[in-house]
């Protein structure tokens, strides 16, 4: 079966992070079910006009747990799934109780990622996070008693002030956990254009040391027995995230809310970014599309060459030239070709002598 994932955006937020770019708002918890009501009504649309039951739904955000049990119930019900549909929600931890995760399980959740960052609180701090130190445990025992057999955590590494034991630390905490988390993703630091850290130059992350840390976590998660599965993602056997796998693999998505990009068969395209004026489209009865392009043959062949080369599934040796700058940035499996743990880290270079 073709893979056909939906993509979902909650754009809420009690706060924004200093280094998020991502299409979210604050102070607008009135729009919460208006919202929900319109993100069902383009999600039924959409996938009636396309025809096809969906393999993965991904509630992404800002804060998709910001919303109740009940909406997620809501919007997990307007999206038409396959039997075994693996159904994502991000969490922010400060928001995660026993009863709060079991009413998002109740309504149909299959697995959640728990944005964890750091354990030190300096770090968070310096990130503009919220939530305390004891998260991990918290979110780790709820996800236990609910029986939510797939979750993940996100960490972000290479924070000004964040020290060497800091981040060993914080891979400690993860890994001797009772029940370690199935999946981590683990992201350096970025600085985007417009975001506050931008604005913060002292505090812009030093690629020396992000490249140290990228070592550590590959070495320690190795170790651990997770398996390598995109540059910022690893997880254990039989819990890589079905969503994702869609994008690296050049499938098709639909993208529902405020800011959503999808993509069908080389059509790309996304909705409005204001959630008042997204909305008002739907009630409307008007497209809430903002933007679309088409992609040529030779753009799709080299956006899904790079996708791929930063995965587990890797690319035909002959997707590469042979120039000697590349020795010691691949690895050879089979008839694949797969990034190194040091090409992972100069993966804008190999993507350079791509010739699809």
């Amino acid at each position: 079966m073709t893979e056909l994932g939906i993509y979902l955006h909650v754009p809420f937020c009690t706060m924004r992070c200093d280094y998020c770019a991502f299409v979210t708002y604050t102070g607008l918890d009135e729009l919460h079910q208006r919202y929900v009501d319109a993100a069902c009504a383009q999600l039924r649309a959409d996938q009636a006009r396309v025809g096809r039951a969906a393999t993965s739904l991904y509630l992404g955000g800002g804060t998709p747990s910001k919303l109740t049990p009940t909406q997620v119930a809501q919007l997990v019900e307007a999206a038409t799934l396959v039997e075994g549909a693996e159904v994502s929600m991000e969490c922010n931890p400060e928001d995660v109780t026993v009863e709060r995760l079991e009413g998002y399980v109740s309504a149909g959740v299959t697995r959640c990622s728990f944005g964890i960052q750091s354990t030190a609180p300096h770090v968070l701090k310096s990130l503009g996070r919220r939530h305390g130190t004891g998260a991990l445990s918290d979110v780790a025992h709820a996800a236990a008693q609910v029986g939510l057999t797939s979750w993940s955590i996100d960490l972000i590494y290479g924070a000004v002030g964040e020290r060497p034991e800091d981040f060993d630390r914080c891979l400690d905490e993860v890994l001797s956990l009772e029940l370690p988390p199935p999946h981590l993703s683990a992201y350096a630091l970025t600085v985007e254009p417009g975001t506050p850290l931008a604005k913060k130059v002292a505090l812009h992350p030093d690629d020396d040391v992000q490249a140290d840390r990228y070592e550590v976590l590959t070495r320690r998660l190795t170790d651990a027995d997770y398996e390598f599965e995109e540059i910022s993602n690893w997880s254990k056997p039989g819990h890589h995230c079905r969503h994702h796998r869609t994008y690296w693999s050049g499938g098709d998505y639909l993208g529902i809310g405020a800011g959503a990009h999808g993509h069908l068969d080389g059509h790309r395209f996304w909705n409005l970014a204001d959630p008042q004026g997204y909305i008002t489209a739907i009630e409307r009865g008007s497209s809430p599309i903002e933007g679309e392009e088409h992609l040529d043959p030779a753009t799709r062949r080299f956006e899904l060459a790079s996708l791929m080369l930063r995965t587990s599934m890797g690319i035909p040796p002959s997707w590469l030239d042979a120039d000697p700058v590349l020795d010691g940035l691949l690895e050879h499996h089979g008839e694949r070709v797969l990034l190194s743990p040091r090409g992972r880290m100069l993966a804008n270079v190999v993507a350079q002598h791509l010739v699809v």
